[in-house]
């Protein structure tokens, strides 16, 4: 077996191999991550959905649930909507009619489809009693086609490169084999005597340099007296072949340096998605605890403007009698005051007055409360992009702890002690999400009812904010891991591993640190140091 053909098949089997598990890898890849999007989508999904349909259903409010419904329906990759009550009665449903009229069996993962369709439910249940459950269909026939349109771009990537590879093999081989034969013929002259022959040296690889010593074994047995020339001669060919290696060396340094600076915008690309990625995942999953604390302001609002409506009915009335009272005549002026005596008794008018205020004061407090927790929420998504511009810490946390009221206020007590600090330059909205990371991060650490401490305070020309809980700790093994891409110690379906790691390039690029001090069952004290803005920042920053 010739050189040539060696060359082809042993470079050819190792790219096979290497491009069939790449393809398999990249595959078995896509699938779990469309895998875990799909059901973490329809999960969040359903659970809102019936948490949104929690009121109409125990309000049996079966208008407001069809709507409900047909706008959910509405979506392009959901099929059907359906609420059943606990006895499986229909409440309501939305969606086409073949798919309404199968039987529900509901899917865990992909592999679990036979019918096109990925089909979830939730219960209704309010204190652990179920009143309905909500059963949502999800078309996968997007994500199959994803899958098949990747498969066959990979095969088709695959044999095209296969067929290159092949080629280059072949074009190589034939090189070196050429080379080679070259250099036998000029053996076999050397060795019958013909110290003469020079050959031809085209370039300045492996192969030339072969040559090159061939022909300097030459020329030594041929003139021995003219070796001083001789090597002065190869000296100069020896510095103008490493003139030439210098300037190749040197283009392939700059030609990966700009490959360095692509994927460098790549990366901060990715990051940049991944930070909204992640950002968006931490409102959808408090948006169900959001959406709570500004329904039961608005709902007592709600009640108390019913009340004042009805207050100011009775006043509209005792007004018109007071009218009649001030036209009637001397001799209908006692029946109209006992009229009205009556009336304000009957309606307690002295009661009314008093509730008024105490309503007005409670609808005001109401709707502070929504201004509160709005802006919160406008503070915690509002973003500059890459603009950073002096920003007070404590009113970042203070934003970020009021849209985190819910999360928290049955998981633990938050304790703030803020000293006065100094503004840092930052990007608002990045600072929110470390902020809200690490208090989720508080107080999902904690297996029982317990408290976080917020404190702020300047160390030196740092200023520093530290978020303290008492929950079950961190191992040690564990905390050198902490800030890895996609490492988290929740179970599988509660976390995406990015959190702390957005947060650690976050404050990096703030040129801050996080510092971590954990002990198991004692508790872990997350410390975010920024450096403190100083004039000249101040004045480029406006």
């Amino acid at each position: 077996m010739s050189i040539r053909l060696k060359t082809v098949l042993g470079v050819a089997l190792i790219e096979a191999v290497l491009l069939a598990l790449l393809v398999y890898t990249a595959m078995r890849y896509m699938h779990e991550n469309l895998d875990e999007a799909l059901i973490k989508r329809a999960n969040t999904t359903v659970s809102l959905f019936a948490s949104t349909a929690k009121d109409p259903v125990l309000a049996y409010d079966l208008a407001s649930l069809e709507t409900f419904s047909v706008e959910l329906g509405g979506n392009a990759d959901i099929v059907y909507v359906r609420t059943r009550s606990p006895d499986g009665f229909l409440l309501a449903s939305a969606g086409t009619s073949e798919n309404l009229d199968e039987p529900f069996l509901e899917d865990h993962d992909l592999k679990s489809v036979v019918d096109g369709v990925f089909d979830v439910s939730a219960p209704i249940s309010v204190s652990g009693v179920e009143y309905g459950r909500v059963e949502i269909g999800f078309d996968i026939g997007s994500i199959e086609t994803s899958l098949a349109e990747t498969r066959q771009l990979s095969t088709l990537i695959a044999i095209v490169e296969m067929v290159l590879v092949a080629i280059f093999s072949l074009l190589l081989g034939t090189y070196l084999t050429r080379q080679l034969m070259v250099l036998q013929l000029a053996a076999k002259q050397v060795s019958q005597g013909d110290y003469s022959l020079k050959l031809k040296v085209d370039n300045g690889d492996e192969v030339g340099e072969v040559a090159l010593a061939f022909n300097q074994m030459a020329s030594v047995l041929k003139e021995s007296q003219q070796t001083r020339d001789r090597y002065e001669n190869e000296l100069v060919e020896l510095n103008q072949t490493l003139e030439q290696r210098v300037t190749r060396r040197t283009e392939k340094i700059n030609a990966q340096y700009e490959e360095l600076k692509v994927t460098h915008r790549q990366l901060a690309d990715a990051q940049a998605k991944l930070l909204q990625a992640e950002k968006l995942a931490s409102i959808g999953q408090l948006s169900a605890g959001i959406a709570h604390e500004i329904n039961n302001p608005i709902s007592f609002v709600h009640s108390n403007a019913h009340s004042l409506s009805k207050y100011i009915d009775t006043y509209q009335e005792l007004l018109g009698m007071y009218r009649m009272a001030f036209e009637a005549g001397p001799e209908e002026m006692a029946a109209t005051k006992d009229k009205i005596a009556a009336y304000e008794a009957a309606e307690d008018i002295d009661f009314v007055t008093e509730d008024i205020n105490t309503l007005i004061t409670d609808t005001i407090d109401g709707t502070v409360r929504v201004q509160e927790i709005v802006k919160g929420l406008r503070d915690f998504s509002h973003t500059n992009h890459d603009t950073k511009m002096p920003c007070d810490v404590i009113e970042c946390t203070e934003s970020t702890l009021r849209i985190l009221t819910a999360e928290l206020k049955n998981r633990c007590r938050v304790i703030t002690e803020f000293e006065p600090i100094p503004p840092v330059l930052a990007n608002r909205g990045e600072l929110n999400q470390v902020i809200m990371n690490l208090l989720v991060n508080a107080g999902q650490s904690m297996d029982e009812f317990g408290e976080v401490l917020v404190t702020t305070k300047v160390q030196g020309d740092r200023v520093v904010l530290s978020i303290k809980d008492n929950g079950k700790g961190i191992e040690a093994e564990n905390i050198s891991k902490l800030f890895d891409p996609f490492f988290t110690t929740k179970p599988v379906g509660e976390g995406t591993g990015l959190g702390l790691s957005i947060s650690y390039g976050i404050i990096k690029d703030h040129d801050g640190t996080i510092v971590v001090d954990s002990k198991p069952g004692q508790g872990t004290t997350f410390s975010v140091c920024l450096p403190i803005l100083d004039s000249r920042e101040s004045l480029e920053a406006a």
